[in-house]
């Protein structure tokens, strides 16, 4: 995708609104797990959508991190849903959510040593090798430090780059999460990425909450507006990175189309501004 464009995950509540924009987004973004069903609303609105713009998919379920490899069925499912779409491109998360047959509805941490990058390194060549196109990876939130982890997540994340060839999705609501709930400099963490790799930026929101231990502690929720600090952080980004194509996330407590596509506007400024720099 041209590193000019900025994007929205789709809604169906806004399938109307979308079709109606005279200025629409450049892309949409839909959560593959969404439609791996055989058809029905869901596949006739993105069908109808995939002839005028881009879309991106967005996998929850590989769980690349698991300790056996991705579920033959889900990806032969994905290997479906790609050569169905012909997407721009498709991400997934650095976590797992599989473990001897049981499915956790959560994206968990991965430790950050050889075995895992071994482990995740062969299951991202599976996937890859199955859709015959690049998998970008995205780093996720974190909320502490595995005290097992042998490197740094940017260090962990350049290697399966370099060993793999696979792509980077950086979240920067999720940077900003983590480095702030972990004690890090976010942009010393983005320094340190291998930015060359990065094929997309994703934005969202986060909400701000107490721990158990009475500390505060920032959680992803994809369901607020883009905060201020993640805002700035992402013009920082764009200044190392150049434009890159970008997406606004917003899954829970969805809003009007209205405040979706402002969220999309004001990326695209600040991509039109790196660009002009």
């Amino acid at each position: 995708m041209n590193g000019s464009l900025s994007g929205i995950g789709f809604h169906g509540q806004h399938f109307d609104a979308l079709l109606a924009d005279s200025d629409p987004p450049a892309f949409i973004e839909v959560h593959a797990e969404n439609y791996m069903g055989a058809g029905g609303r869901p596949h006739a609105q993105l069908s109808r959508l995939r002839e005028s713009m881009p879309v991106s998919l967005h996998g929850v379920g590989l769980s690349l991190g698991g300790a056996k490899p991705p579920d033959a069925e889900h990806l032969a499912r994905l290997v479906a849903l790609h050569r169905r779409y012909q997407p721009a491109s498709v991400s997934e998360h650095l976590a797992w959510s599989t473990h001897d047959g049981r499915f956790f509805n959560d994206l968990l941490p991965v430790t950050y040593d050889l075995a895992s990058l071994y482990r995740v390194d062969e299951h991202v060549d599976q996937v890859q090798a199955a859709l015959g196109q690049q998998l970008l990876i995205e780093n996720p939130s974190r909320y502490f430090d595995l005290p097992e982890s042998e490197m740094e997540e940017p260090a962990f994340l350049a290697a399966l780059v370099e060993r793999t060839g696979c792509g980077l999705l950086l979240d920067i609501n999720n940077v900003f999460v983590s480095c702030v709930n972990t004690g890090r400099d976010p942009r010393a963490y983005l320094r340190a990425l291998p930015l060359h790799a990065v094929r997309e930026i994703h934005l969202a929101g986060h909400s701000r909450e107490i721990d158990g231990a009475g500390q505060p502690v920032l959680i992803d929720n994809h369901g607020a507006p883009v905060d201020d600090a993640v805002w700035a952080l992402y013009r920082d980004a764009l200044a190392l990175t150049g434009p890159i194509a970008t997406l606004i996330e917003w899954d829970s407590d969805v809003p009007a189309y209205a405040v979706l596509r402002s969220e999309a506007v004001r990326a695209q400024d600040c991509l039109r501004d790196a660009r002009a720099v």
